[in-house]
């Protein structure tokens, strides 16, 4: 039996097909477009209507490789851009019209919970608190838990499109949009910081995009073999100020030729990295952990779950 996860979040879409079979389940394909469907739309609450064309065409793409692999269950869920848009259901509507996948808009609630089992699927948590995150487009979800439990879990609806369409207008960025981006961060994440105070989390273990191209950069610049089907990616917070510099001080065609870097994440790395950063001084971080899981895993492993109850 066949199974295809969608992940439509505000920058990316993502396919995921895994047959699943008595011994568990194997991962088929992964495909990833970058549709920026929240893009010069997410401040304002709607979707533009060449973002909503950029949508219809890339589920239609999916539907065509869902068809060619016989897949019998597709379980198809949107993120921070559609659910915050005021004609992100119209979306979702006209999506199921054309390909006949239905979609699920989810809470950032929900959607930081799968993001936590996709993330214990790929790492062994231990016993000590950690502070999980995931960067999107249009929201963060954080999550502070062990294996064995969660402790506060909250998503923000402050991801790295909305910060690039309000406070990252010059390129490089200048330091007094750095210093807009710190207050902005001392403001929304006070429920954060408080919760850290409490648990003292000092391992942030990062998934998605950002975290997936600040490993690639690491591993380019120090010769290490990057396992695209390991769970975890290599990672040395110690080497995070070298990359996070030369983020700031490069334009985007500069930042391209960076090794690694990925042409999909080159514009929202920057206030993703000043974010980071903000992080590890702010909590006193010491370690960072790469998952390679993240939503679209949490999505299949959930379902697997129900199928398995």
């Amino acid at each position: 039996m066949k199974i295809a996860v969608i992940d439509m979040g505000t920058n990316t879409f993502h396919l995921l097909i895994a047959e699943v079979n008595s011994r568990g389940y194997d991962i088929l394909i992964k495909e990833r477009q970058a549709v920026k469907v929240g893009e010069k739309g997410i401040n304002k609450g709607e979707i533009t209507t060449e973002a909503w064309h950029r949508a219809i065409t890339c589920i239609k793409d999916y539907r065509e490789i869902i068809d060619q692999n016989q897949v019998s269950k597709v379980f198809s869920t949107a993120t921070s851009a559609i659910r915050n848009a005021s004609n992100g259901i119209a979306l979702t509507k006209a999506i199921e019209e054309e390909t006949g996948i239905k979609t699920a808009v989810i809470s950032g609630s929900r959607e930081a919970e799968l993001i936590l089992v996709g993330v214990k699927e790929a790492l062994d948590l231990g016993l000590k608190k950690n502070l999980i995150m995931d960067i999107g487009g249009g929201s963060i979800e954080f999550m502070i838990a062990n294996q064995e439990e969660t402790f506060w879990i909250q998503s923000f609806e402050m991801g790295g499109q909305r910060l690039i369409e309000r406070f990252h207008k010059n390129d490089p960025i200048l330091n007094e949009e750095i210093h807009s981006l710190n207050a902005y961060f001392d403001e929304i994440l006070h429920d954060l910081r408080q919760a850290c105070k409490i648990h003292l989390p000092k391992t942030l273990i990062g998934c998605s995009g950002t975290f997936d191209t600040l490993s690639d950069i690491y591993c380019e610049a120090n010769a290490i073999s990057r396992v695209a089907s390991a769970t975890e990616q290599p990672f040395e917070i110690n080497s995070f100020e070298d990359i996070y510099q030369q983020l700031l001080q490069k334009n985007r065609e500069e930042r391209l030729a960076i090794p690694g870097m990925a042409d999909i994440r080159v514009d929202m790395i920057v206030v993703a990295s000043v974010l980071i950063r903000y992080l590890i001084d702010q909590l006193a971080i010491d370690q960072i952990r790469v998952s390679s899981y993240a939503l679209k895993e949490g999505i299949l492993f959930d379902a697997l779950n129900q199928m398995m109850d």
